[in-house]
């Protein structure tokens, strides 16, 4: 499958030229919602009443410097609640070098224990462990418990743990409802670590219908459909986000699926398969690596770049192009490790395939879809084993999500 290149990051938002210098680390909180309304879209993001500053140039997220300062405020304070100590909140949490412990030292440590001791248990069907973990809902501080069916939890009730299974990837204390985050806030927030990975808990909503969509989509026999271990959501820049939906938009405004019950664009989710140099994925590795030669690196990173398709490969069956498919043993064939792993790296990518255009015999001289069409869809049949999507446009589409199964 086409590699994609190595885009530098795209540079954060300037603020509102009538604001302060902020601290280090604030500049997430200004980058715009990746999700806003069509109807409040020009209104400032922390009130929602006053219109969006215009500086003559551009359009910030905020009508002025209180309202950014209030939003940078309530995003240090998440961002300081969530690394300090859990029983005295002063203090940062100890890490001994391998983990992040929750306590600051050994005096807090042992009065969380004697807190757990003296919790009550959860429900009737709820045996306290005798562990002493500790729920892992953060801010909880009740005792897990063992679930006389499946055995011990990371939860304290059943409450939690279905709260677990559909919370925000973020701050993990509420249920999602802007895709993957409770708030917009949330979805601000987690620009402070773009690019990036977040690692999607196992038993994650997300996780499930990542894992689900990577096994039924297996379909080739000679090959045993290996499990997914770890899921990892891709935080792109949001200006690459913003180029992505603007793409979209316009295909949807020509084409009008969402009038067929369809998304957006048709948007749909497809794979990709390429070549890693590095560890990326790999027991919770989320470092991106400095090779330019790290196609799974480079396109986490900067997203997919046509100008590197006849320097990463010499053929396409439908041109310059790129390809994913929505048969996830096909992008198996490659995804290739350059270093020895135990496991294999696969992309589950956002793909506006519009209008497409069915084709089943190569044509190795495309570098558009035909009049008319926004794609093609090169259909199992005549010179092609399995289905391939490819679009000819480096903003119709944005890897989102890194899959690591079992090589």
């Amino acid at each position: 499958m086409l590699s994609g290149g190595a885009n530098g990051p795209a540079p954060p938002n300037a603020l509102p030229r009538a604001l302060p210098n902020l601290p280090p680390g604030f500049l997430g909180a200004f980058l715009p919602s990746p999700n806003i309304a069509n109807g409040s879209a020009n209104l400032c993001e922390h009130c929602g009443i006053q219109p969006k500053f215009f500086d003559g140039t551009k359009q910030h997220p905020y009508c002025g410097k209180t309202c950014a300062l209030a939003q940078a405020q309530a995003q240090s304070q998440v961002a300081q609640s969530q690394l300090l100590c859990v029983v005295c909140k002063l203090q940062p949490r100890y890490n001994d070098g391998k983990k992040v412990h929750q306590y600051c030292g050994k005096t807090c440590a042992a009065k969380g224990m004697t807190r757990r001791s003296t919790t009550s248990s959860p429900s009737k069907a709820a045996v306290p462990t005798a562990n002493g973990s500790v729920c892992s809902i953060p801010g909880c501080q009740k005792a897990t418990y063992t679930d006389p069916s499946s055995g011990p939890s990371e939860f304290c009730s059943l409450k939690h743990k279905r709260l677990a299974e559909d919370a925000c990837l973020w701050c993990k204390k509420a249920t999602k409802q802007i895709r993957h985050f409770c708030s917009r806030s949330c979805a601000q927030s987690v620009q402070q670590i773009s690019p990036g990975l977040l690692e999607v808990p196992e038993g994650h909503s997300t996780f499930k219908s990542v894992a689900e969509q990577f096994k039924i989509s297996w379909r080739h026999t000679n090959k045993v459909c290996p499990t997914v271990r770890r899921v990892y959501k891709i935080i792109g820049t949001q200006a690459s986000l913003d180029k992505y939906e603007a793409y979209r938009d316009s295909v949807e405004a020509r084409g009008q699926f969402k009038a067929s019950n369809r998304p957006a664009g048709n948007e749909n989710r497809r794979w990709h398969g390429t070549r890693r140099e590095c560890t990326l994925g790999d027991q919770g590795q989320t470092q991106f690596c400095g090779s330019t030669s790290c196609s799974l690196c480079c396109i986490a990173k900067t997203t997919y770049d046509l100008s590197f398709f006849k320097k990463r490969t010499s053929w396409g069956r439908f041109g310059c192009g790129i390809y994913t498919s929505s048969t996830s043993s096909k992008s198996d064939d490659y995804s290739d490790n350059v270093i020895k792993s135990p496991l294999k790296a696969i992309l589950l990518n956002k793909v506006v395939v519009g209008k497409g255009c069915k084709m089943t015999h190569d044509n190795t001289t495309l570098t558009a879809p035909p009049s008319g069409y926004d794609s093609i869809l090169a259909e199992k049949g005549g010179s092609l084993n399995h289905d391939e999507v490819v679009v000819y446009t480096n903003d119709a589409v944005r890897p989102s999500f890194l899959v690591m199964y079992d090589s």
